[in-house]
């Protein structure tokens, strides 16, 4: 890193929650935000938002009638970013960049329009423009009207942590001060649950306390499902006084490609990435990793395997949000960004209820979080506390 970069607003919208307070805790509790949804018959564990955030959705939708048609993953986006915004006081000065992904984009109407299709034969005139995955960024830059360059990607589910590099790399070329980064994904939708059902690697109906086994590094099946959320997060150039968290740390790496979906036994996309985070950092300096861990036996285990190869005897207390809210796909790397940001701020480590832990820190100052997405595309970034 040439310069340090702060973190200086997070918004998000997820099954925990709108506001910063009530998030925090939720985490702090250790009951799980699943609900169980019947998808083609069968019931199926999900994260959905809870009844409040849903309500400002809908708000926001009936708001301009411009929004009547967007994919709720845009919408989410457009809330998100908006509070992000006006927590970091840039809606008084527009001059920034935004980078928002989606692993998936807008699934709610792709379904919609793909089963109007098999029925008709035909198209509505909006299917086009509502479901490119471009249309959630260039959405948020039309609602804030910002001045800067406005980027879209997809990179699977590492997507959210992609645009912070992103936004790093244009802060430190010069060619920006702020950039606004994110991620939004609403996949609750029959197909995308279908595909992960076929994959094998959903959580099964079993009643279990925690349907999800994130972290357990003993588990004989897959136990992922699915939630929905967006969070977005401000970045400038230095160290700001109003900064929740600093980043001193990028990383990322992509596996030669084997086959489409895993990584590798000893997750070497994730070795190499939390190496290139670390920089000259001393590995005995990191309080916690929030892991990316979605709750696959193979997934799960290839990054602790990671983990062990870098930090040795050193290793961190470890933590991850998807056994309570899901895996968000795109969203998940942002929302664990949010998660360690809120650990810094409350100097308080969120363990996983169902894992032991020989200790926990009683200062946070330097966390890592991870993501990695389908073709091994990790990334990992480093923050620390404020002084």
């Amino acid at each position: 890193m040439q310069q340090t970069i702060s973190i200086t607003a997070i918004s998000s919208i997820s099954p925990l929650g709108i506001l910063p307070d009530e998030i925090w805790e939720r985490y702090k509790n250790d009951s799980h935000c699943i609900s169980f949804r019947d998808f083609n018959g069968e019931q199926t564990p999900i994260a959905q938002l809870p009844i409040e955030a849903r309500l400002v959705i809908e708000e926001l939708r009936a708001d301009n009638h411009h929004y009547e048609a967007l994919d709720d993953s845009v919408l989410l986006g457009i809330y998100s970013a908006r509070q992000a915004v006006k927590s970091a006081k840039w809606d008084i000065d527009r001059n920034f960049g935004i980078n928002i992904g989606s692993s998936r984009g807008a699934t709610g109407l792709f379904e919609k329009y793909h089963q109007e299709f098999l029925s008709t034969g035909k198209s509505s005139t909006l299917s086009s423009p509502t479901t490119t995955l471009g249309n959630i960024s260039s959405w948020i830059a039309h609602d804030l009207q910002n001045n800067g360059p406005e980027i879209s990607h997809s990179i699977t589910c590492s997507t959210a942590l992609h645009a912070v590099l992103n936004g790093v790399a244009w802060i430190q070329s010069g060619l920006a001060d702020k950039f606004l980064v994110g991620g939004s994904e609403a996949p609750l939708t029959p197909f995308t649950i279908a595909q992960m059902k076929a994959l094998k690697i959903y959580a099964s109906n079993n009643k279990s306390t925690y349907p999800c086994q994130a972290m357990n590094w003993d588990k004989n099946r897959n136990s992922m499902f699915l939630g929905e959320g967006a969070a977005i997060a401000c970045l400038e150039k230095g160290r700001k006084e109003n900064a929740l968290a600093h980043i001193r740390g990028i990383g990322y790496a992509t596996e030669p490609l084997k086959h489409n979906i895993s990584i590798s036994t000893q997750a070497d996309c994730f070795q190499k990435s939390m190496k290139m985070a670390l920089g000259e950092t001393p590995i005995e300096e990191i309080d916690a990793i929030v892991l990316h861990a979605p709750g696959t036996v193979k997934g799960d285990v290839a990054e602790y395997n990671a983990i062990k190869a870098v930090f040795k005897e050193h290793i961190p207390a470890l933590t991850t949000n998807k056994w309570k809210i899901g895996h968000t796909f795109g969203a998940s790397g942002i929302l664990s960004l949010e998660l360690a940001t809120l650990m810094l701020k409350h100097q308080e480590f969120i363990p996983v209820p169902y894992m032991s832990y020989e200790s926990i820190p009683k200062k946070m100052k330097k966390i890592i979080v991870n993501a990695v997405g389908f073709g091994g595309n990790a990334v990992s970034i480093l923050l620390e506390a404020p002084k």
